[in-house]
Parts: structure tokens; sequence; C-alpha cells
């Protein structure tokens, strides 16, 4: 997990290094966020503070809307001496800024929000891309399982299409892990997701047979050295996320798919399916792991696009 104590704020004034430093440490803690977004958050607001340093400002009480207005100007242009930010970047920099000074004004730091007022450009809606379930199996039925890697490799993509597992969460199991769900498969898998959140994922047919020919003839050909990982790299350690990325990136390849795929393409596709196939939203929101079900109801959108393609397709009257 990220050091909340380290800010890479270095020439910062103290006063304004201290606000983030503990602003990120309540986030780190309290709030239990990834490392991944901690960094997120300490990316944007080191060029903010780096900003309001070289204006002579010293500490957040000194900020105002204008400031920040103008700071958004800055970013969007690149005039702060650094690349400029598209619209989703900009947008992210000014809800951490706008959080940082609630923080601030919850702390007592400061007596009022300065950025409280500040509007978030709005974002186009981002529909998630899906494979198609022919895909899918063009890609899984595609992996040669007569080696270790090809059965370590069919184990991993069946995991992560037949739960909708994060990466994160598929290559940070153990072998104890999943050997309740394989011998029980009313058992169910336990997955750790983003803030240690727990949840329990049913194993299909599928996953559990080739997580089972991984475990009994794969891995322990793999082995190197002593170690609880369940999915192994080449010198038998814990295969990492860019490992098991490249990974799918490969077998995509291999499977002739012309589509862009990652890690996340069989999460989406893992939800919008289990839609297509009639299963409840709120049943899917539980199964992802999603805090709230709005956030899985982009999903929804997803099927929904795919039905009008389907009728403006194949319906005589749908076009003119």
């Amino acid at each position: 997990m990220a050091d909340p104590a380290r800010t890479d704020a270095a020439g910062v004034p103290a006063p304004l290094a201290r606000v983030l430093r503990d602003y990120l440490a309540q986030q780190t803690v309290e709030r239990g966020l990834s490392s991944n977004t901690i960094a997120a958050y300490r990316r944007d607001l080191v060029r903010y503070l780096d900003w309001l340093s070289a204006r002579g400002v010293t500490a957040l009480g000194q900020v105002r809307e204008a400031d920040i207005t103008q700071y958004q100007r800055a970013i969007t242009a690149g005039t702060d001496g650094r690349a400029p930010l598209g619209r989703a970047s900009v947008a992210r920099a000014l809800v951490a800024i706008r959080n940082l000074h609630a923080f601030a004004q919850a702390e007592g730091v400061v007596p009022d929000n300065a950025a409280g007022h500040i509007a978030v450009p709005k974002l186009g809606r981002h529909l998630p891309k899906a494979l198609t379930i022919d895909q899918v199996q063009r890609l899984l039925e595609g992996i040669e399982t007569e080696t270790p890697t090809g059965l370590r490799d069919a184990a991993l993509l069946e995991l992560l299409y037949g739960t909708g597992a994060r990466i994160s969460e598929a290559v940070d199991l153990d072998v104890d892990d999943v050997v309740g769900a394989l011998a029980d498969p009313d058992e169910g898998l336990r997955l750790i997701g983003k803030g240690d959140k727990q949840r329990l994922v049913p194993l299909g047919t599928y996953a559990r047979g080739a997580l089972d020919a991984w475990l009994v003839r794969g891995r322990p050909a793999m082995v190197r050295v002593a170690t609880p990982a369940l999915f192994l790299n080449a010198r038998g350690g814990r295969l990492s996320r860019s490992s098991a990325w490249a990974v799918l990136q490969r077998r995509a390849r291999e499977a002739g798919l012309d589509v862009a795929v990652s890690p996340h393409s069989l999460r989406h596709s893992f939800a919008t399916h289990l839609l297509d196939g009639g299963a409840d939203v709120r049943v899917v929101q539980e199964l992802l792991g999603h805090a709230s079900v709005a956030t899985t109801q982009i999903y929804t959108l997803v099927t929904v696009e795919h039905l009008r393609e389907v009728y403006q397709t194949a319906h005589p009257r749908a076009r003119a």
C-alpha cells in the first residue's frame, strides 16, 4: 500500500505539504483506497501545490476560487510548464483539489472550502467494451493445454471470465484460496477487492476444470521455491499483473481477435453476458464487488445498445 506520509512535494511550503500528507493518510487509512488511487491523487495534488507555491501561496487558507479556476485553465493548456491534460484528467484533478480543500475545512485548517463551487467538466458516458460470446470462446478454446504454461494461461483466463475478477484479485490468490471452491462447488471463491472488501463468487464448471488441471499437471512443473501463490511465472514466483496482462495479449493474438482485449475486457464481458442472459443487476453488482449499483448499471446500457444494433440490422422497417 502507498506510504501516505510520502508526498513527493519537495520545495512546497511546509503548511501545504503537511495538509497533503494528512489528507493522503486519511484517504489511505480511513477510506482504504488502493495504492494506485492514492498515487493518482498524489500526482494531481503535488502539481497543484507546486503551482500555488510558484505564485507565492504558502498556506491553503490563502487560496481563492479564482486561483483554482486559473489553475484549471493552466493544466488544460499546459501553461504551468507541464503537459496539458485532457478533459477526463482535468476532471479528476479538480475532484482531488475539491476533496483536499473539503478535508482541510473539516480539520479546521481553513475556514471554508475555496473549491466548493468549482464545476467539474462533465464527461461523456463511456460504455465498456465487451467481447462477444464467440470471441470469448475463441480466446479460451484456442489455448493449448499440453504444457504447464498453457495450463496456467487457460486457468487464469477461465478464472477472469468465469468470476469477473479484477486482474489484481486473480494474481493475488493463493492455492489455499481455491482449494475449498474446487472441492465443493457450493462453497464459492473468496475474492478480496478494493479497500480489502471481500466477496464470494461461484466458480463455474469450466473455471474449476481449468484450475484443477493447472494445480495437478501444470503448477508442480513450474514450482522453483516454496510459494503459496496460485499463478506462477517462469521463475516460479508469483505472476505479476503486468505479466498476466501480457498473457492475455498473447493469447488474444493467437486466437486471431481483431479487437482490443485487456483483463478488464473479460470483466466487462462477464457482466454484460450475465445481464444479456437475464441476471438481475443487483446480483451482478454483488458478483463484481461494486459498492453502488449505479456503477453496475452502465452494463445495462451496453446491453440496450446491443439490442438497438440488432433491431436496426434485423427489423425490416427499422430503417428507411
